[in-house]
């Protein structure tokens, strides 16, 4: 999986999957590593549900966690504002916008 996300990443495209029994589309940022030692996506949700009643936004989501991980033919333009890429979340960071 971690290759189909730095995929999408270098290419600028959306991702869509199911995260917590949620449908979800993500504009992917940064994929590396938390501070706990799991794998994790930076991204900006554009579409779906949440659990947390925010929708839309920036989130980190468990790797572990995303089932159905398709690459969506859209793109995005640039990186959204708040984008550090030089994640605090992250001890290793293996591919970012």
């Amino acid at each position: 999986m971690s290759g189909k996300i730095c995929q999408a990443i270098a290419g600028r495209d959306l991702l869509a999957f199911s995260y917590e029994g949620r449908s979800r589309v993500v504009e992917p940022h940064c994929h590396g590593t938390s501070r706990a030692g799991n794998e994790v996506l930076r991204a900006y949700q554009v579409r779906g549900g949440s659990n947390s009643g925010e929708p839309i936004g920036w989130k980190m989501f468990a790797v572990d966690q995303i089932s159905g991980l398709q690459i969506v033919d859209d793109h995005f333009a640039r990186s959204r504002p708040g984008f550090n890429p030089n994640d605090k979340g992250m001890t290793s960071i293996h591919c970012h916008v």
